[in-house]
């Protein structure tokens, strides 16, 4: 039987929903709408391999309410699996589309990054967006892992009343903070969105969407970040070949 859309589709054991940014948005919408209580993982390769080597990761990103195929070797196993319309759902793309293409349908709220690529996307972001609504913004300070949030910035968010939270503290930290925080913040959706902060506030280069289309977006920030990036890249794409063919010959 083949697999519809927004059937969750396992790729090495990590749920991934087989869907498309249309899709997406509408359902985020909806939740948005009854006021849930859920988080959103984006899940490009890098996630698929570090859940295969901690379970505990992996049952963070299992629990989420929706997990975007946000890489092309994502998409491609998912198509592999049946759902040969789903598409990318990429993380700058989806907070485009839900920041700028929907006017000023949500509030939103920024938590992640620094003070000065937070100023940098609201002003992009209201360049593009003259009723978009911001809530507020957060940029806290560094910790190697994710943690408790303290009860002023709960509140501060909180009281700011928003619909979408975006958090962007990179993976797998963004995803440990949102299901360790989700019970205390009132906020209807939660999307953990790696580095689209620096993307769309214009303080690192995205690749073309020649690159983006074929799978290569990984060379080009490699190529632009090689120091901080190439263990994520040269070894987690030898690994993650190395499960899939794990997989296929159990």
């Amino acid at each position: 039987m083949k697999s519809q859309l927004f059937n969750k589709i396992d790729i090495l054991g990590v749920r991934v929903d087989a869907l498309n940014l249309d899709l997406a948005c509408q359902k985020i919408g909806q939740w948005v709408g009854s006021r849930e209580n859920v988080y959103v993982c984006v899940a490009p390769v890098s996630t698929l391999v570090d859940c295969q080597e901690d379970e505990q990761y992996r049952a963070v990103v299992n629990s989420a309410a929706m997990v975007t195929p946000d890489g092309m070797p994502v998409v491609w196993m998912v198509k592999l699996k049946g759902a040969k319309e789903v598409k990318r759902v990429y993380g700058p793309d989806l907070m485009k589309r839900l920041c700028i293409d929907e006017k000023g349908k949500y509030k939103h709220f920024f938590y992640g990054a620094t003070e000065n690529t937070l100023n940098l996307l609201e002003q992009k972001l209201r360049e593009s967006n003259l009723d978009i609504r911001i809530a507020g913004k957060i940029a806290p300070a560094f910790q190697q892992k994710a943690e408790l949030e303290k009860k002023e910035v709960i509140d501060m968010i909180n009281n700011a009343d928003p619909d979408i939270l975006w958090v962007g503290l990179g993976s797998p930290k963004q995803d440990f903070w949102m299901a360790l925080n989700r019970g205390k913040l009132n906020v209807p959706v939660i999307i953990g969105i790696g580095a689209a902060f620096d993307f769309l506030a214009g303080v690192k280069p995205q690749a073309p969407k020649w690159m983006q289309g074929c799978g290569l977006e990984w060379l080009f920030r490699l190529i632009c970040e090689p120091k901080r990036l190439w263990k994520r890249y040269l070894i987690g794409n030898v690994k993650f070949i190395y499960y899939l063919l794990k997989k296929s010959f159990k």
